[in-house]
């Protein structure tokens, strides 16, 4: 096996998590090995078959595991239980790994988070890697950051993603973030939003800036659409006008109008309208913490949860809110 610092982990071999891994074992040196964990042995053999030729690639049973195998651990986790336990398991978490590697000699250690999660769990993975930072021998280093993701599985295909990066350390840790990071998205869009917690804090507004964004778009196109207008010329002209959003220029939830788009594999391979209606909660969330007031996320949710109870819809895209749309009465 090579060395810690020629290895890094990987934890979630999800719809967002497995890309990523293939973008990072393809643009990897060939000298470094990749260690993937997941619940799913059958991602895991999958991500085996499909990485072959393309350099080492290892499995692993838990983060005790990963931290010790690996100076640099990624994982891109689907919620804050999940996190809490793959990192601080007393028993199975990467930090106890990171502590008994300590204990053998001085460790230099990086855990970057990138799914998007709740700030409590982020907060208390932060806290809980400084407090252990503390403890280690003055040769050791431990550092965490929080790097959630933007451009859906599309993005996450082409190796496209846009990440959002909170880390205490700007000047040192920050660009080793960059460096590992670039082989998943585009290094002009790795963007470093403040201390640990900022990177998630930025992609909670942004998810719920799109959230309430892909029911408006939606809600526009079904006006045109019912009163008989080309969807793909009023498509076209939103996005040369003032109403121009992402859901319009690059998932448009209208069938048919963009190819290889969610909506025109029925609403298929995108972003669940379940985990949509989750971050939008996330972000009402985050303005009650911050004294913020909101008036649109309300209706929104409420849409949403309509939509997601709806066994037509369950599990679908969350731009299904327009097929919703389009097919209920007024």
């Amino acid at each position: 096996m090579a060395s810690p610092a020629n290895t890094i982990a990987f934890f979630g071999l999800g719809v967002m998590g497995y890309p990523m891994a293939l973008n990072l074992r393809t643009k990897m040196e060939n000298d470094k090995t990749l260690l993937i964990c997941d619940v799913s042995e059958d991602a895991i053999n999958r991500f085996k078959k499909d990485t072959e030729g393309r350099g080492v690639v290892e499995s692993v049973g838990n983060g005790f595991e990963a931290a010790q195998a690996a100076d640099v651990v990624l994982s891109m986790l689907p919620d804050g239980p999940v996190v809490e336990k793959v990192y601080l398991d007393e028993s199975t978490g990467v930090l106890a790994g990171v502590a008994a590697a300590a204990k053998q000699s001085p460790v230099r250690k990086l855990i970057v988070e990138c799914g998007t999660i709740q700030s409590d769990s982020i907060d208390k993975v932060a806290k809980a890697t400084k407090d252990l930072a503390q403890t280690l021998d003055n040769d050791s280093v431990l550092d965490f950051a929080d790097a959630p993701v933007s451009g859906g599985p599309m993005g996450a295909q082409d190796g496209t993603l846009a990440f959002m990066v909170g880390s205490d350390k700007p000047d040192t840790v920050f660009p080793e973030v960059k460096a590992v990071l670039s082989h998943m998205g585009k290094a002009d869009s790795i963007f470093l939003c403040g201390a640990v917690g900022a990177g998630t804090a930025f992609k909670v507004i942004n998810n719920y800036l799109s959230a309430i964004t892909s029911l408006a778009a939606s809600e526009a196109l079904n006006i045109g659409v019912k009163l008989g207008l080309d969807p793909r010329k009023l498509t076209d002209v939103i996005n040369a006008s003032g109403g121009q959003c992402w859901v319009t220029s690059k998932s448009s939830p209208v069938p048919g109008v963009q190819a290889n788009v969610p909506s025109s594999r029925n609403y298929e391979g995108g972003f669940r309208i379940e985990l949509c209606k989750k971050v939008l909660g996330m972000g009402t969330e985050l303005a009650k913490r911050a004294g913020a007031r909101t008036v649109l996320d309300g209706p929104t949710m409420a849409a949403f949860e309509e939509v997601a109870a709806d066994e037509r819809y369950k599990g679908k895209d969350a731009r299904v809110v327009y097929k919703w749309l389009n097919e209920s009465p007024r």
